[in-house]
């Protein structure tokens, strides 16, 4: 019976793609299920051979353990170079749509404490 290996739902495709080619180059079996035209599936990797199952675990683990350093790392130096924006940043490069945003964190703020508000009168 097949065994689930890796979600892919919310992951990056480059990262997918590399853990196709990790699995691949190391001969392990598996194929892929996407979640279909509603999205009521999985997107997932799945092993075809439960023998495989520890080795595979392990090699994407150890990738996972890559990427996150290296992820960290970019971010650092994004962050060291000045390249990642601040909120005032982000708010003079698109205030309307953080104006909005803002209003509509207002508005199902007090959409969720009226109910609540009228019960002390």
């Amino acid at each position: 019976m097949a065994r689930l290996l890796f979600k892919l739902a919310q992951v990056p495709a480059d990262e997918a793609q590399e853990i196709r080619a990790l699995l691949d180059e190391n001969q392990i079996r598996y194929y892929e299920t996407d979640a279909g035209f509603f999205r009521v599936g999985l997107d997932a990797i799945w092993l075809a051979d439960n023998s495989q199952e520890e080795t595979a675990r392990e090699l994407i683990r150890s990738y996972q353990q890559q990427r996150s350093a290296q992820q960290q790392a970019t971010y650092a130096e994004l962050v060291e170079a000045g390249q990642i924006p601040t909120l005032w940043q982000r708010f003079c490069a698109q205030p309307i749509r953080f104006l909005l945003l803002v209003c509509a964190i207002i508005f199902v703020t007090a959409l969720t404490l009226v109910p609540f508000l009228m019960l002390l009168r």
